[in-house]
C-alpha cells in the first residue's frame, strides 16, 4: 500500500501582537539634549590673545639672542613683578581678573550653551530637532489668541515655564482664564518639547 504524495504547504505566518502601549507611551520619543553651541567667538578672542602673547614674547626671546637688548614692554614688565608685593592693588586686580576669565572658560567649556533653543522629542536616537523660543512663542500666541473673548496675548516662553499674559475683551475672566490654560496645554503638547515648560497664565479684564 502506498501512500499518495501530500502537497507541499505554505509555511504558516506568526504574527507578533503588538504591546498595547498608552498614549503617553507612544508620544514620549526619545529625549534630546540641547545642542551644544560652536562658541566661536570666545575662541577665536581666546586664540587672537594667546597668538599676539606668543609671538610678541618668541620675537624678543630671538632678539635677545641675536645680541640685542630686551624689548622696553618686557624690562618693564619684569622690573614691576620684582617690585610690587603680593598684595599691591594691581596684583590683586590682575588675579582676579584671570580668575574671572579661567571661570568664564570653563563654563563655556561644560555647558552646551544656545540656550534660546528648546530641544524636541526625537522619533528615534540619533536625531535631534529643536525649536526657537520666538517660535514656540508665536505657535502659543496664535493659539491663545482663538480663545473667545481674548483680545491680546503676550507669550514668553523660558526653559522650565511660559509666561501668558491676557487681555480679555469680553466672557468671565475666569472662564477665559481655564480655556486658555486649556489651549496652551494642548498647544504645548503638539510643539513635543522634550523638557514641556510649566504654563502660568494670568489674565485682566480690559473694558476699552
Amino acid at each position: 500500500m502506498t501512500k499518495e504524495p501530500q502537497e507541499p504547504r505554505e509555511p504558516t505566518e506568526h504574527h507578533t501582537p503588538s504591546p498595547n502601549l498608552t498614549a503617553g507611551e507612544r508620544d514620549r520619543g526619545h529625549r534630546t539634549h540641547r545642542p551644544w553651541s560652536a562658541r566661536r567667538i570666545p575662541a577665536a578672542l581666546v586664540a587672537s590673545v594667546i597668538l599676539v602673547a606668543a609671538v610678541g614674547a618668541l620675537v624678543d626671546v630671538v632678539a635677545v639672542r641675536a645680541g640685542r637688548p630686551a624689548a622696553a614692554w618686557r624690562q618693564h614688565l619684569t622690573d614691576a613683578l620684582a617690585i610690587r608685593p603680593v598684595d599691591d592693588v594691581w596684583m590683586l586686580t590682575g588675579a582676579a581678573v584671570a580668575a574671572a576669565v579661567g571661570v568664564w572658560l570653563i563654563v563655556l567649556a561644560l555647558t552646551p550653551g544656545l540656550r534660546h533653543w528648546l530641544p524636541l522629542r526625537s522619533p528615534a536616537p540619533g536625531l535631534r530637532a529643536s525649536l526657537d523660543r520666538d517660535g514656540s512663542a508665536a505657535l502659543l500666541r496664535d493659539a491663545a489668541m482663538r480663545v473667545p473673548g481674548v483680545g491680546k496675548a503676550r507669550i514668553r516662553v523660558r526653559r522650565h515655564r511660559v509666561k501668558a499674559r491676557a487681555d480679555v475683551r469680553f466672557r468671565d475672566p475666569r472662564q477665559v482664564k481655564d480655556d486658555l490654560t486649556a489651549v496652551l496645554d494642548e498647544e504645548r503638547h503638539r510643539l513635543a518639547l522634550a523638557r514641556p515648560p510649566r504654563i502660568v497664565v494670568r489674565v485682566r479684564q480690559r473694558t476699552n
